[in-house]
């Protein structure tokens, strides 16, 4: 029997449906599965509703329909980084509850980590759930040690961290990742992963603005020729902090 998700017997009426094209404006007729379809002129079309159903999550996807092409591959990708980005938020959220400082923390620094990654490279998951959680072990810090240094924090926080990871279904490889990179991000190791220097710079970008440090101009500079290795976050600290665009 062939997968209900790929066979056209238990397709909608929209699954089938027509595009026009762009250069000629003949009308072509698209399947919910084609990748893309070539006009009579020439014109190449992209299926701007490419929907594999279940193959595009399933284990034997591939099996199913045969090789999954690139385009799909890019989707699944970008897909699965919202869906992560969401559950990622939304556990921070959660369990940081009322204390509003520390979730709009947490957001700046998964912000600027969302554009570095992209600019950069990098496993955008092991990122962006290291910006969402870096700091999860503050409250726990405080609640044992009376204290939320960095050390306290990378201490306290993998282990919560790694239970959120869980609940929300992450690989078991990128809950490692994630829980080393928020057990030392305070404190850099010699030689460093691009997935832990993006995380690290991320967070100074925020911290130099919340701990008055922008206003400071000698230790501005010696920082930042310090921490930001990445091409992305020297220039997010020079238009940010170092040179920023005057004010009219």
């Amino acid at each position: 029997m062939k997968c209900p998700g790929q066979d056209s017997r238990f397709w909608k009426p929209e699954d089938v449906f027509e595009i026009q094209c762009l250069k000629c404006g003949r009308i072509i007729e698209f399947f919910k599965d084609d990748v893309k379809r070539k006009c009579r002129c020439g014109q190449e079309i992209v299926n701007p509703r490419l929907d594999f159903g279940c193959a595009q999550w399933c284990e034997y996807g591939e099996q199913c329909i045969g090789v999954i092409p690139q385009e799909l591959e890019d989707l699944k990708k970008e897909l699965e980084r919202g869906r992560f980005k969401e559950k990622f938020s939304q556990a921070m959220k959660r369990y940081f509850g009322k204390d509003v400082k520390r979730i709009q923390h947490a957001q700046k620094v998964a912000r600027f980590a969302e554009e570095m990654v992209k600019k950069e490279g990098g496993n955008p998951l092991v990122v962006l759930g290291s910006a969402y959680l870096h700091d999860i072990g503050i409250q726990e810090a405080e609640k044992k040690h009376g204290n939320s240094s960095g050390e306290f924090q990378e201490l306290e926080g993998p282990p919560i961290a790694k239970d959120l990871l869980k609940r929300i279904g992450l690989q078991t490889g990128m809950i490692e990742e994630i829980c080393d990179i928020i057990g030392h991000h305070h404190h850099p190791r010699e030689e460093e992963t691009l997935n832990f220097q993006i995380l690290y710079e991320a967070d100074w970008l925020v911290n130099i603005e919340e701990d008055g440090i922008s206003k400071d101009r000698e230790k501005l500079e010696e920082l930042t020729n310090k921490v930001f290795q990445t091409v992305t976050g020297k220039k997010f600290a020079e238009d940010l902090y170092l040179n920023p665009p005057a004010k009219n």
